[in-house]
């Protein structure tokens, strides 16, 4: 008879690949996506992991526009930049793909015509904002303003990051350009719509049937989008980067990145089976009886319980997500972390910490935002690794081990059980048994803490029974005692794999054994007579000095955005000519309330500029103003204004200062 294994469908979040990722995006979806998925495998479950990078959009173009390259290049450097950091940190995805890849282009054409087909599309013309100053529609984050649920004044034109609602551009207040600060005109523009109030009947009904079986927070979400009364989502975008709408009259535009994002799911799935030598495999995961786990941050629930799955729906032949699990916000030392400010631990560091990853896993495992938001703090990273990495399972595995070694010439003797002895041995597999269920409820830290819960309990019978005295007095039992405290180590190593796959490896290299599965826990697996290898000491003991380090070395930000443009030579940089000017007149400039037509002096040579900084600086403080400008700047038209230079400042957030000498230069003084 031929045993049917149950088929598991994994998948993360797809990150967004226009910057670092930090702490907060690893606990947030990679490690827990990564421990269930380990869990799985060690279940016997036929399970397969899925991710991928998210490249497509307005925040790829809209980057790779302010730094002057292509979205294909941002997109290249930072896929290699995340995809090595999830594998430092052995995040065990068995295909990590790219929305920017022909498949995945191909699978969502196949999406779009059969849910067009199916009689889910809509065209409607919208009202959309469009930039005069940049001559171009501004969809999504092209667009900021005020959210007009909250008031959070940074909302984008697509969701809003303070209170998650989803957006239209249309609905900001206040709303301005993200390129140039303008505020915009509105114009009308046809879109595709997927018609979202035609699916809320099913939606409704499969989100009813998770009630109890997800967190609250994640069904109360949905249902406060359905009981809103769901509206027709556009579906596509006046921009370049991303996969083309096939239809005439649509050359110049694209598919909404969460419309082809999440399809990436599929075409990873595709691609992982294209990889396996057998192309049709992936449908048994999408269009068969597996179930489907998606992992995802808090600002993405909306999405994968209403969008995604509509867009399932509307397809035909796909199955549903099984659990949706919504996971909240890491915070860091009492604030939001902050790649601005170097505010954070950003993982583009780690792997140079001197720390392995196991352990930055540890306490991230123990700081999984599950239910509620959560915080890093450094000082209690330092007392979790000394006073349970250390003192208890790597006291508990090295003093076993190493008394074995120097006791028992390094071979696990030969046991006289007693029945305590072998209670204790079988106690492990309730500790295996309890490990499943919660990680199965997406309860990862409550997992954690059970594994250390036996390793506290092997320590507790290594002390009492006081071994070092036995080996003198009763040799046997002693030996009886190393034989119990190398098996518990066994199976703390099979437990242990899903949350720090590096020390469990580690533990069953010492233990001279193959690494073993959740049924092999309790079976005392390691025979009197193996000879096990020389232990070392798994995790080091942090003191103030090494916790001092590791918070500057994590927290620096590196300037990706020079290493993309490169190194310039100097000569390529003698061809600025940068110079100090006076102002010496100040107008408005009509229908921009941010720019300013500056008349300034460049050594007896008089020029007009257009800058950006009316709302940072009145008349009265620039006349007379000594500033840097960049004299051999191509002449520019701004607002029907000619402009032929620019002025130099530096830029903070919303804080702009103008660039002056710090003494009495001439205007048309070189700077060099």
């Amino acid at each position: 008879m031929i045993e049917i294994v149950e088929k598991i469908l994994i998948t993360c979040a797809l990150p967004y690949v226009n910057n670092v990722p930090h702490i907060g995006n690893i606990a947030g979806s990679h490690l827990p996506a990564d421990i269930f998925a380990r869990l799985c495998r060690l279940a016997g479950y036929d399970t397969v992991f899925i991710g991928g990078s998210d490249e497509h959009g307005t925040p790829a173009e809209v980057t790779a526009e302010r730094l002057g390259i292509t979205p294909r290049e941002l997109s290249d450097f930072y896929f290699k930049i995340h995809k090595d950091i999830y594998d430092w940190l052995d995040i065990s995805y068995d295909n990590f793909s790219r929305t920017s890849i022909p498949l995945h282009h191909e699978t969502t054409l196949d999406f779009f015509e059969h849910i067009q087909k199916n009689g889910f599309i809509v065209e409607n013309t919208v009202r959309l904002p469009y930039c005069e100053n940049c001559r171009r529609v501004l969809p999504d984050r092209y667009v900021e303003g005020v959210c007009p649920k909250c008031e959070y004044e940074h909302a984008r034109g697509d969701q809003c990051e303070r209170c998650s609602t989803l957006l239209n551009p249309e609905e900001l207040k206040s709303p301005r350009c993200a390129i140039c600060g303008e505020e915009p005109v509105i114009r009308d523009s046809n879109h595709l719509f997927l018609s979202l109030d035609k699916l809320e009947p099913r939606l409704r009904e499969w989100i009813e049937s998770k009630k109890g079986e997800w967190t609250g927070q994640v069904v109360n979400m949905a249902l406060g989008w359905l009981n809103e009364g769901l509206k027709p989502r556009s579906i596509t975008r006046d921009i370049k980067w991303g996969v083309k709408v096939p239809l005439k009259g649509y050359e110049d535009k694209v598919f909404y990145v969460w419309f082809d994002a999440p399809i990436g799911y599929v075409s990873s799935t595709k691609e992982w089976a294209l990889n396996q030598g057998e192309p049709e495999l992936w449908r048994e995961y999408w269009q068969g009886d597996a179930r489907i786990y998606n992992f995802v941050g808090k600002d993405n629930i909306p999405f994968h319980t209403i969008f995604w799955p509509g867009i399932l729906i509307a397809r035909g032949g796909y199955s549903l997500p099984y659990r949706v699990a919504g996971l909240q916000y890491l915070n860091y030392e009492g604030d939001k972390i902050s790649k601005s400010k170097g505010f954070g631990v950003f993982c583009e560091n780690l792997p140079d910490a001197g720390l392995s990853s196991d352990i930055w896993r540890y306490y991230l495992t123990l700081l999984i935002p599950e239910t509620n938001d959560s915080e890093w703090k450094w000082a209690e990273f330092q007392e979790r690794v000394n006073n349970e990495l250390v003192a208890n399972l790597g006291n508990f595995i090295h003093r076993s081990l190493h008394f074995i070694q120097s006791k028992f010439d390094g071979v696990v003797p030969e046991p006289d059980l007693s029945e305590d002895d072998i209670e204790l041995l079988k106690s492990t597999e309730e500790f295996a048994a309890q490990v499943q269920e919660l990680i199965f409820d997406i309860r990862f830290r409550e997992a954690l803490r059970k594994v250390f819960e036996l390793s506290d309990r092997g320590n507790k019978y290594f002390q009492s029974n006081e071994p070092w005295k036995l080996i003198k007095t009763d040799p046997k039992k002693a030996g009886t005692v190393l034989y119990v405290c190398a098996n518990l180590c066994y199976d703390l190593a099979v437990l242990l794999s899903p949350f720090m796959p590096k020390s469990s490896a580690k533990i069953f290299e010492i233990l001279n054994t193959k690494p073993g599965t959740l049924q092999d826990v309790g079976r005392q697996k390691v025979a009197a007579g193996t000879k096990i290898n020389r232990p070392e000491p798994l995790f080091p003991k942090l003191d103030d000095k090494k916790i001092s380090e590791l918070k500057n070395r994590t927290s620096q930000v590196t300037k990706y955005e020079e290493m993309i443009m490169g190194k310039i030579s100097y000569d390529e940089f003698s061809r600025l000519d940068i110079r100090v000017a006076e102002i010496v007149e100040v107008e408005p400039v009509k229908g921009a309330d941010k720019l300013l037509k500056l008349t300034i002096d460049v050594g007896g040579k008089t020029k007009q500029i257009v800058g950006g900084i009316a709302q940072q600086y009145s008349k009265d403080e620039l006349v007379g103003k000594r500033i840097v400008v960049l004299d051999n700047l191509e002449p520019a038209v701004i607002r029907g204004v000619k402009s032929e230079g620019m002025l130099l400042a530096a830029v903070d957030g919303d804080e702009i200062s103008i660039l002056t000498p710090d003494r009495d230069a001439k205007p048309g003084s070189k700077i060099m």
